[in-house]
């Protein structure tokens, strides 16, 4: 029984929710301004942390952005919850304690982003230029005690995060953690599902890119989203691919917006 003190709950939930919002508008810029550089309008191809930069440039850019970094912050601390108190009953067999720590992972990456936010709003260290911080990652880690296959295990870790991704999209998990009503579903469902196997894509993708750069000890062929807007740039097709992106993490980003209201969530602390 869930001896939780009621007001603790509801502060985890306030931040759980605020979190889902913070990430969805993160994907929802990322996936927009994709969008719109692919068909000539103006956009750029950035990663997580260039759609934070861009918010800067909106009226009252820095209380949205401090707003996005406390709910980043808040979906830190709801995967932790989730990782250690197993909120969504994943289980200690092999399978739920992989997906428990991705749920970590999740939180450590978010704190990171959450970070880089504050960053902007405070005026210390400026713009990155390193997309999602990829490449510093790959780089450090190559600097650790067998460095090359940590690397490499980041590589398939993320490949088995994107194709777990895309198979909850296909069979619509995230149903049994929704209280959404049936009005909602018809539009919301098809939508939740194409960004959920776009976003696995990507991962997919981003692991990739670790696994080559732990093959050729190259801390440099590490990438992150916006390696993967270049490299689908340059393919045959490639407007169409890097639109076709674009709008799978916009719907992404509308997914988590509607997990934000609609997800059940049961802290227990």
């Amino acid at each position: 029984m869930d001896s939780t003190p009621p007001n603790q709950r509801d502060a985890v939930k306030l931040l759980a929710r605020l979190g889902y919002a913070s990430r969805g508008v993160v994907y929802l810029l990322v996936g927009g301004l994709a969008a719109l550089a692919a068909f000539g309008q103006g956009g750029q191809t950035e990663g997580s942390r260039g759609a934070l930069e861009s918010v800067l440039t909106a009226p009252f850019g820095k209380v949205l952005l401090g707003v996005i970094a406390l709910g980043l912050v808040g979906y830190a601390v709801w995967r932790t919850l989730q990782a250690l108190q197993d909120t969504d009953h994943h289980g200690s067999g092999t399978k739920g304690l992989a997906i428990r720590g991705g749920l970590l992972v999740s939180a450590v990456t978010h704190t990171f982003l959450a970070f880089f936010a504050a960053k902007l709003v405070v005026h210390i260290g400026g713009s990155s230029g390193s997309g999602d911080g990829s490449e510093s990652a790959a780089s450090w880690l190559m600097q650790q005690p067998f460095g090359r296959w940590l690397v490499a295990a980041v590589g398939v870790a993320l490949i088995g995060a994107g194709i777990a991704h895309a198979i909850k999209g296909w069979k619509a998990k995230f149903d049994r953690h929704f209280s959404m009503p049936a009005k909602v579903q018809r539009w919301a469902y098809p939508v939740c599902r194409f960004g959920l196997a776009v976003r696995g894509l990507v991962f997919v993708m981003v692991g990739s890119f670790f696994i080559l750069a732990a093959y050729q000890f190259n801390p440099n062929q590490a990438g992150g989203t916006t390696e993967v807007f270049s490299t689908l740039r340059g393919q045959a097709l490639g407007q169409w691919l890097l639109a076709f992106v674009a709008v799978g993490l916009f719907a992404f980003g509308v997914y988590s917006l509607l997990t934000a209201v609609y997800r059940r969530i049961n802290p227990s602390l």
